[in-house]
């Protein structure tokens, strides 16, 4: 059913994430409204909403949940609360957008999908890079033909510093790191799937802390189910900036995309040929971050099913686990295997 008045959307989490999505509610996006935010640390969703111009706060998720003039919530809490709330906002009939990853291990990604069956609300899951410009007509010159068959892929992500790596839980630069570049392989090969995953990680950046679980390089092969061959690579500190690229090798061409540079400025002197890199995530996918806010707020207004699904959060988890399997096993994985 189509809603002309501005959708009113509750926040969940106002941390990092959650303060920009609070942001582009109340400021950026003409056809929503930030109406409430939720957060259970003393004062958070107080001061965001102060500072958006007077939001209703909440220190009680569920609170926010039970509001009847909140028609969809934004999920932007820690990872591992994520299924949990994704069922908790289904069962309160509220539309979904939710930050990835969406669930942690498949059995969660199950019922937070049969939750927003049930319920009949709509769900999107934040895989912000098929909305970034590059990422996206790569997308559809890659389903149009442009390049053939793809037949090799690559996917990185290189974060500009791990500052305090006490705090990464296991297992983060899979399930909440390289989460992405799985995404990004799935549908840079549209219609294939992943069969089969062989990785390797360390801590290259921080070594003292690999007895405490800490992984922070990495790598990934994955074979798909159409022959294609896909890499993908993460680490925690690239000291240039925030790297963040792809590639699709085809039987017709390639395609590359992502650049780490701030501007097309390149400086010429002295000390040679420079040119300002781009260091916080923000910067680089802001329009990307608005623009999935903007098609999850009009799917919802207008009925349209989410571009980016709860099956498509699942099947990115699927390689994830998979990829945790073969780091502890030592060997390949075939995708859906894994017990993690």
């Amino acid at each position: 059913m189509t809603t002309r008045h501005p959708l009113p959307v509750g926040l969940i989490g106002a941390g990092r994430m959650g303060s920009f999505h609070a942001e582009t509610l109340a400021r950026r996006l003409p056809g929503a409204r930030l109406a409430a935010i939720a957060d259970p640390a003393p004062g958070a969703a107080q001061g965001l909403g102060d500072r958006l111009g007077g939001t209703t706060a909440y220190t009680e998720i569920a609170e926010l949940l039970a509001d009847p003039g909140i028609e969809a919530v934004v999920i932007a809490t820690p990872a591992r609360t994520h299924a949990g709330l994704v069922e908790a906002a289904a069962r309160a009939g509220k539309a979904v957008y939710c930050e990835k990853p969406m669930a942690v291990t498949l059995d969660e990604a199950d019922r937070a999908i049969a939750a927003v069956a049930d319920a009949g609300v709509p769900l999107q899951v934040g895989f912000n890079r098929r909305y970034d410009t590059g990422f996206h007509a790569a997308h559809e010159r890659i389903r149009a033909g442009a390049i053939g068959t793809p037949q090799l892929l690559r996917s990185l992500t290189r974060d500009p510093e791990l500052a305090d790596p006490g705090r990464i839980p296991p297992w983060t630069i899979f399930l909440e790191t390289l989460i992405h570049d799985f995404d990004t392989l799935r549908h840079l090969n549209p219609g294939a799937e992943p069969v089969e995953v062989f990785a390797f990680a360390d801590a290259l950046v921080r070594p003292d802390f690999k007895d405490r679980g800490l992984l922070d390089t990495a790598v990934v092969t994955i074979r798909f189910d159409n022959g294609a061959l896909a890499t993908a690579e993460a680490n925690f500190q690239a000291v240039y900036g925030y790297d963040v690229r792809g590639e699709v090798f085809g039987s017709a061409g390639m395609l590359t995309m992502g650049d780490i540079r701030r501007s097309h400025l390149t400086a010429y002197g002295p000390d040679g040929v420079g040119a300002a890199c781009v260091t916080y995530d923000q910067d680089l996918f802001h329009d990307a971050y608005v623009a999935e806010l903007a098609d999850f707020t009009e799917c919802v207004r207008t009925g349209r099913a989410p571009s980016v699904t709860g099956q498509d959060a699942r099947a990115a988890l699927s390689i994830a686990l998979a990829a945790i399997e073969s780091v502890t096993t030592h060997g390949p994985v075939r995708v859906g295997d894994a017990v993690a």
